[in-house]
Order: structure tokens, then sequence, then C-alpha cells
């Protein structure tokens, strides 16, 4: 098979220093490491269908050509930008007589539930084995019947440390940058404005050593300086898809965590002039008012639910209204993040211990014979009892009295904690 990697000496930095063998990509240890997922496939020689989730310039695309490289896979690919559901089905039908063919759809976000739609019997029957590519939620974005065929993998923005090793190796090792002496003597600027995107790194680099004038040795001398001005871009300016993007919404979540609104406001107004996905604000506020605020006040998840919906039929400039009303209401609200740690305790445990067996009284009994079992007796429906509660045991066995629920520190959970204290006495030692 030809290689995928075929690359004209004119092209891109970026596209010469794709790397051609996994040894040589660069970062994603979690999934590419001697323990990562995607290396334990690879070493068992089977692939499955995924999804690479992450910001831009990452190498999800890279990564998807070298696990079809590494296997041997015939390769194709579509960009959901261009492609319709013609040129997936044609695609599905010469995969038909190519066994193991890779189906690589770059912006998979982008496809329509039509052309979703489309790829599913194909990945269901092993027909394409499909890596999908997406910079946006893919619980949001792809349908779940198509989700729920794939693995998920969250691929992480290029540490500092990576890129630089990346500078240094393109300086080393590419045919063309290699004739000019370079003195790495600043990188701070090349690193923020690349904002942990490797190609367009790549893409400064070339252009800041192209249009450096040498000094008088005949060396160019890469500092803060030449940087910005070849990219003609301060450094402070937020990139929504870069290293920025990330700070600045988590200083807007800790802020609003904190019950700072002024603090929350101004990341507010930073991601909205930088151009910022509205629905990507209002998607992370929906999280919070339940992660950082649940039960201490509920109406913050109604409020959340209700912005998340309007920005999603308003958009761009009148959503800037309504996430500023849930900003401040989400800042200012009492706070407890009891739910949060509720549901990972209980969590932690299946997974520690598995599932325990339920108790006979809480499990159904549709058949004569689970009857006889005594399936179901013995149980108390509750609102035969007074005050609508029937003291009697609901957990497994080996699990009675634990608790995972702490009611927080307010108002509204301390009336929770009260009536908990009623209803159970000592069980729970509310």
């Amino acid at each position: 098979m030809a290689s995928l990697f075929d690359t004209p000496t004119a092209a891109p930095l970026a596209e010469r220093r794709r790397p051609r063998r996994l040894q040589d990509y660069a970062g994603q240890t979690h999934l590419l490491g001697e323990n990562g997922v995607l290396r334990r496939y690879l070493a068992a020689g089977r692939l499955p269908s995924l999804i690479l989730w992450g910001p831009p310039g990452v190498g999800k695309t890279t990564l998807a050509l070298l696990l079809a490289e590494e296997l041997k896979r015939p390769f194709a690919m579509l960009s959901a930008i261009n492609a319709g559901v013609k040129d997936v089905r044609e695609i599905i039908e010469r995969a038909k007589k190519q066994t193991g063919t890779v189906l690589f759809i770059d912006e998979i976000h982008r496809f329509s539930k039509a052309q979703q739609d489309a790829l599913l019997g194909a990945v269901e029957n092993g027909t394409v084995t499909l890596i999908g590519a997406t910079t946006e939620n893919p619980s949001f974005e792809v349908i779940p019947a198509l989700l729920s065929r794939c693995q998920v993998y969250t691929l992480e923005a290029l540490s500092a440390d990576t890129l630089r090793e990346i500078v240094r190796r393109a300086l080393a090792e590419d045919e063309m940058l290699r004739k000019i002496p370079v003195d790495v003597v600043e990188d701070h600027a090349l690193l923020a404005l690349s904002g942990g995107d490797a190609r367009k790194l790549l893409g400064l680099l070339e252009l800041v050593v192209q249009s450096t004038p040498p000094d008088a040795a005949g060396r160019v001398q890469l500092t803060d300086a030449a940087v910005q001005l070849t990219a003609q871009r301060p450094l402070a300016r937020y990139d929504k898809g870069g290293e920025m993007h990330y700070d600045v919404i988590s200083a807007f979540i800790k802020s609003i965590r904190g019950s700072d609104p002024n603090a929350a406001l101004y990341y507010l107004a930073v991601m909205l002039e930088g151009g910022e996905d509205v629905k990507f604000i209002a998607r992370r506020l929906l999280i919070l008012s339940s992660e950082d605020i649940g039960n201490a006040n509920p109406n913050a998840l109604l409020l959340a639910q209700s912005c998340f919906q309007a920005c999603t039929v308003i958009g761009i400039p009148e959503s800037d209204l309504i996430l500023s009303q849930t900003v401040i209401y989400l800042a200012t609200s009492p706070k407890s993040n009891a739910a949060y740690t509720a549901i990972r305790a209980a969590q932690a445990q299946v997974r520690a211990q598995g599932v325990h067996p339920v108790p006979v009284p809480l499990r159904n009994a549709p058949t004569k014979l689970l009857k006889e079992l005594g399936y179901g007796q013995a149980y108390q429906y509750s609102h035969n009892a007074a005050g609508n509660f029937a003291y009697q045991e609901f957990m497994p066995d080996a699990l009675s009295g634990t608790r995972y629920y702490d009611p927080g520190d307010n108002p509204a959970e301390a009336k929770i904690r009260e009536r908990l204290r009623e209803w159970w006495q000592e069980k729970y030692a509310y």
C-alpha cells in the first residue's frame, strides 16, 4: 500500500513535519504511552471506531493516519465541511471491497444528522472503522446512535515542553529550515501565540525564520519581538481555539464558584469579544449550576437551562444579556458541591466493589415463579404510611448505612438534613 504521508517539498512546515512514525508523535501520552489505551489496541492488532475530541492542532488527523499505518489498514478521509451523504456512501461501497478500511472524518460535528445516519450501518457491521475528529463536545454534536458505536478519547492541548521539542526538532531536521542557522533567544511569544496548536506553532516559526534578517554573524535571532512583529498580534489577544481559551474559561468558572460576579463578568466579556461560541459558555454554566450550586438553590439549574435554550435560539449579539443575567445569578447564589461529591462517591464504590444484589423486597416480580420466590414481598408502599414515609431497607445488605450525600452548609440543604435526620434517625448519621 502506498504511504499515507507523501508530502510535496514545497508544502508548509506543519505538513513537512507531520510525524511518519508513531514513535515521533508528540504528546497525548495518556493515550499512546506505555499503558495508553490506543497503544494497547495496536499491540492487540485491533482498532475500534473512535471519536477524537480536542482543540485544533493537537494531532487528531495525524493520529488517525498513524493508527491506520501501524495496522496497515486502507485509509479514506473526508472533511465534513465539503462532503455529503453521496461521498460517504461511495467510500462505504469501496470499503466493502477493502477489508479493514479506516474512514477518517475531520470536523465530524459539522455532519448533519442525515450524514451521520448514513454511517451507522457501515460502522455497526464493521465495513469501516470510523475515526471522527472534533473540536466540539461529541455528546452534543454527534448523534447518540453513532456515539454509542464509538469510543471517545480526549486529546489535550500540547504542553510548553512538547511545543519546545517540536521547535527544536523542526530546526534540526527539516530539510529547508536546517540550512538557516537559528538561535532561539526567547520562545514565550512563539508558544503563547500558538496556543498549544502545533500547526499554528510551526507555521509561525517558519514565517519568523524566513522574514527575520540575519545578524552580522549570519544567524537569525528568534526573539519575542521578532515573533510579534511577524505575527502582528499582541500576546494578550483571546484565541478561542488556543491555550488562552482554556485559561479564561477556567478563570470564569472559578470566579462564579468563588461568588465573584465582577470577575465572572470580566471573563465573560473577554470570551464574547473574542468570538467564543455562546453555546459553549452556556453549557459550562449548565454544568456549574449542578456541580457548584446544586440543591443549595435548585432554581440555578432551571435558569441555566433556560439560558442555554435562549442562547441557542437568539444567538449573537443579544445572548450577551442573557448570559450576563445568568452569570450574576449563579455567582451570587448559595453554593454546594454536595450533589457532585455524592455521585462521585457512589460511582467510586461501584467501580471498586461491583454491583451488589438488590434487596429481595425491591425486586420486580413479573412472573408467578418470582412471586413465589418472594420478589417484591415485604415492600412497604411509602404513600400508604404516615407522612408518606415508611422506614425500610433500600440498600444492598453489604452497603446498609452507607452515606454518599452530605447536605451542604446552606439554608436550603440544612432543611434537607433535618428531614433526613427525622426520617432515618441514626441510620445514616445525619
